[in-house]
C-alpha cells in the first residue's frame, strides 16, 4: 500500500493532523519540538460520497471505502541534512514514503511555540526544502563520483547515467527540486534508484486556526503559500484546520456536521486533503456493488481491467475473461443495473480496457 508522509517543522500541527486524518489519538501532539521521534503509521479511509449513493442502489448495509496509509514523521529543523535535530533519521523516514504532505503553520498563537520564533510559512517551506535538496545533492554527487571510472572507460550506461545526474546536480545546486527538473523518461528512470527526497510528489497543508477556517481564502499566510508553491514548486496547497478535525474525532457524524456548520464550513479541509493526496499518488477508484457489499477499490491511473481485477484476487487477473462495466454517472442516472442494460450503457470490456475513475465493475474469470 502506498504511503504519504506528513512532514514539517516542529510544532506546526503535524501530529494533530495525523490524528485527524487517521481519526485516532495515536500520535502525541505537544507544544515542544520533537514530541514525535519514531514515525506513527495509520490507515486512512478516503472520503467518497459516491459510496452512499451506490449503497442505496445495491440495497446493502455494508460499505467499504478505499484506504491508504499516512505516516507522521518527526519535525525537521535547519541543518537536518548535516545531522541537526533528528537529522539523518528524519531523512530516512522521508525516503521511505511515496509522497509528502508538508504541513505549514498559517496561524498566530502566542501559546504555541514556533521553532524559529515567528510565523513565516514561506521561510518554513524553504527551510524544509533546502534540507531535502542538500541531502539529494549529496546523494547525486556521491553517485557521480562512483561513475567516474566507468564513464572514462567509455561505458555507455555509466555515461548516460552521469549525464542525467549532471542535469539533476545543476538543478539541485540552483535550488530546484528534482520533481520539476526537465528530464526525459529514460533520464528519470536512471535517477530513480537514488530515491531522491525532492523527487517525491508533494502537497502542502496550510494549517489554520479554528476561527480562521471560514475565511481561509483571504488569510494572508494562505495566499502567500498558495502563490509560492504554485510558482516555485508546481504544487497544490489545501487549507486544513487540524485542531478542528482532531476535536471531531470523538463526535458522531451528526454532531460533527452541526459543529462545522456553526463554524460556517462544511468540512475542516482534512477530507479534501486526503482526496488530493490520493490523486497525488496517482491513484483512482473503481467500485463493486452488490447485495453483499459496496466497495471502493484502489488502482493506479492507466491500469487495465485485468490489473484492476487482480486487486481483488490474483486469480481474477490470471483467469480474466471480461469485465461488465458501467460508469458511475450512468448507473446513478439509470437507478439500477437492469435499466443500465436496457439503455445500452452497461458494457462488456476485454483485457485492453483501461479502467476509468468511478467505473462500477463485475469481473468474469476462469481459473
Amino acid at each position: 500500500m502506498l504511503r504519504a508522509g506528513i512532514v514539517g517543522l516542529p510544532n506546526v500541527g503535524k501530529s494533530t493532523l495525523f490524528n485527524a486524518v487517521t481519526r485516532t489519538r495515536k500520535a502525541e501532539a505537544a507544544n515542544y519540538p520533537f514530541c514525535t521521534i519514531d514515525p506513527n503509521i495509520g490507515m486512512v479511509t478516503v472520503p467518497d460520497s459516491r459510496l452512499q449513493v451506490l449503497q442505496k442502489i445495491a440495497r446493502t448495509n455494508v460499505v467499504i471505502p478505499a484506504a491508504m496509509e499516512f505516516v507522521d514523521i518527526a519535525g525537521l529543523v535547519k541543518g537536518a541534512s548535516q545531522g541537526e535535530g533528528l537529522g539523518n533519521k528524519f531523512l530516512t523516514h522521508v525516503r521511505e514514503v511515496d509522497a509528502i504532505v508538508q504541513v505549514v503553520r498559517c496561524f498566530e498563537d502566542e501559546d504555541v511555540h514556533h521553532v524559529s520564533g515567528t510565523v513565516d510559512p514561506v521561510r518554513d517551506i524553504e527551510v524544509i526544502n533546502t534540507e531535502l535538496l542538500l541531502a539529494d545533492l549529496d546523494s547525486v554527487k556521491r553517485r557521480r563520483e562512483r561513475l567516474v571510472k566507468d564513464a572514462k572507460r567509455g561505458d555507455k550506461a555509466a555515461i548516460g547515467e552521469d549525464a542525467a545526474l549532471a542535469k539533476l546536480e545543476a538543478a539541485l545546486d540552483a535550488g530546484k527540486p528534482a520533481l520539476i527538473v526537465d528530464l526525459t523518461s529514460e533520464e528519470r528512470a536512471l535517477s530513480r534508484p537514488l530515491f531522491l527526497l525532492s523527487d517525491k510528489p508533494t502537497i502542502f497543508a496550510c494549517n489554520v486556526k479554528e476561527s480562521d477556517l471560514a475565511t481561509a481564502d483571504s488569510n494572508p499566510y494562505v495566499l502567500t503559500v498558495r502563490a509560492y508553491v504554485q510558482t516555485h514548486l508546481a504544487c497544490e496547497a489545501i487549507v486544513v484546520s487540524a485542531q478542528i478535525e482532531s476535536d471531531l474525532v470523538d463526535l458522531d457524524p451528526g454532531e460533527a456536521a452541526a459543529y462545522l456548520k456553526e463554524l460556517g464550513v462544511e468540512e475542516s479541509g482534512v477530507g479534501a486533503l486526503i482526496r488530493a493526496t490520493y490523486r497525488l499518488l496517482g491513484l483512482q477508484t473503481y467500485f463493486t456493488a452488490g447485495e453483499k457489499e459496496v466497495r471502493a477499490w484502489t488502482i493506479h491511473l492507466g491500469d487495465t481491467a485485468p490489473k484492476a481485477a487482480g486487486v481483488i484476487h490474483s486469480d481474477f487477473e490470471r483467469g480474466f475473461i471480461k469485465a461488465e462495466t458501467v460508469a458511475y454517472d450512468d448507473l446513478v442516472a439509470c437507478g439500477s443495473v437492469a435499466v443500465a442494460r436496457e439503455k445500452g450503457v452497461y458494457r462488456m470490456e476485454g483485457k485492453e480496457y483501461v479502467v476509468a475513475e468511478g467505473d462500477v465493475l463485475l469481473f468474469k474469470f476462469n481459473v
